[in-house]
């Protein structure tokens, strides 16, 4: 469940980028360079990883992208849209690992059940988020154009949640398990998508993304970091309930029963080689909706320290569950 809360608007992308370059630099032993600071600032990311995404490293993905902008963190998991920000901004930021996959659907209010029946309907979404593009690749895909619906930016999933109840918004693109929630809680309402039938499956959702100079600098930090994912990824799949039991009341205020649903539909994968295509892919989205001018090229994504990870623990690795293709 790689919970996703907006603003009324996008972080400044182009602001950030300044600053984290200076920041580059840094001095010896400072929070940027000190394997210590990164572990501070990501184990408890790498340790709640393991059922949805990290929550703990930031309060919310908003302020976790612009506290990575900023480079006031190390690395952090986050949705590829917004790394593409701020990649695009000119942020020396790259992706290093994967991070929650699928787990997003589109659901209508009762009586919305095509792509056509939303034409003139209020969606509600968060701005510059996977959880916008696949609304706006959902109705390229039906050939309806985006400025045919009202958009409203809502502030986090439970408002967001609530307005579609309270019938303030018409559909919403949400994360489980919200969306199958939805479903069952509200008569009929219906799940017009739930990623597949748009991108295929195993589709990535939230990526693990660095400064590119700390790969140089500090690989056995990021290294430890993507090993504890997977061995946190391993737990997920192979104790479900004993990873929820650790996870519910203290990273996820939610139910135990929604709790498995979101294990079920949007399970972690740190593996994502397979889906380097479909990140790049994604940023024709971000062009056409006006959010950045150039498209990120491979250079964007550095898949060596998950390699790695992957060659030095060959016996975890195959163990997981879910890998790359």
């Amino acid at each position: 469940m790689c919970e996703h809360d907006g603003t009324m608007r996008p972080a400044d992308y182009a602001a950030m980028a300044p600053a984290f370059q200076a920041r580059g630099a840094g001095t010896r032993g400072g929070p940027g360079t000190s394997r210590r600071g990164v572990l501070r600032a990501t184990a408890a990311s790498a340790l709640s990883f393991g059922l949805f995404g990290g929550h703990a490293l930031a309060p919310t993905f908003a302020e976790q992208v612009t506290f990575l902008g900023m480079g006031q963190v190390d690395l952090g998991l986050m949705p590829y849209t917004s790394f593409v920000a701020l990649f695009n901004a000119g942020a020396p930021v790259k992706i290093i690992a994967g991070g929650g996959i699928e787990g997003c659907a589109i659901v209508a209010r009762p009586g919305l059940t095509t792509p056509a029946s939303l034409r003139g309907k209020t969606l509600g979404t968060f701005q510059l988020d996977t959880l916008e593009v696949m609304p706006y690749d959902y109705l390229k895909k039906h050939n309806i154009s985006f400025r045919d619906v009202r958009v409203r930016y809502m502030g986090n999933t439970p408002e967001a949640v609530e307005a579609f109840k309270a019938g303030a918004i018409d559909w919403i693109c949400t994360i489980e398990p919200y969306a199958t929630a939805l479903v069952n809680d509200v008569r009929g309402a219906t799940m017009l998508s739930d990623g597949r039938d748009i991108y295929g499956p195993g589709y990535t959702d939230c990526v693990l993304a660095t400064r590119s100079s700390l790969i140089g600098q500090n690989p056995a930090a990021l290294k430890a970091v993507i090993k504890g994912m997977m061995r946190a990824q391993l737990m997920a799949e192979t104790r479900p309930e004993e990873t929820l039991q650790r996870l519910i009341g203290t990273y996820y205020k939610t139910s135990m029963e929604n709790a498995r649903i979101a294990m079920s539909k949007q399970p972690a994968v740190v593996d994502a080689r397979s889906q380097t295509d479909f990140i790049l892919g994604r940023t024709d989205s971000l062009v056409e909706m006006g959010y950045i001018r150039n498209k990120p090229g491979r250079d964007a994504i550095d898949w060596t320290l998950l390699e790695q990870v992957i060659a030095e623990n060959a016996e975890l690795y195959s163990q997981l569950k879910h890998k790359s293709a």
